[in-house]
């Protein structure tokens, strides 16, 4: 195994850490916010440490421009997206996540 492998390797697996977090973020964080939070960052990391791997896998002569101009794309659309969710999660009025209410303090005890 060269150095190479293993850095693709490296990369792949830190890609598949960073979508199984944000694959946990989106069913753990609390409300359509946080959710579009973690959905963003997670996605947009996650999916270009995979592409990277996938190019330094390639190759230049293989992948050229493609994997790079793929990247680009991704940081393009994955944030707008998770805004427009946001907003329009906004606009129609869905509440905010208040602080405190699922802590085991503030429920009764049986």
């Amino acid at each position: 195994m060269t150095i190479d492998d293993t850095l693709v390797a490296a990369l792949i697996l830190l890609g598949c850490f960073v979508l199984l977090i944000a694959a946990v973020g989106i069913v753990r964080l609390p409300d359509v916010y946080c959710r579009s939070h973690a959905l963003g960052k997670g996605m947009t990391l996650g999916i270009s440490l995979l592409l990277i791997a996938l190019w330094l896998h390639l190759g230049t002569d293989a992948a050229g421009i493609k994997v790079p101009l793929a990247i680009a794309f991704l940081f393009a659309t994955i944030p707008v997206a998770s805004h427009l969710l946001s907003r329009v999660a906004y606009r129609t009025g869905i509440p905010y996540h208040k602080a405190g209410t699922d802590s085991p303090e503030n429920k009764e005890p049986r």
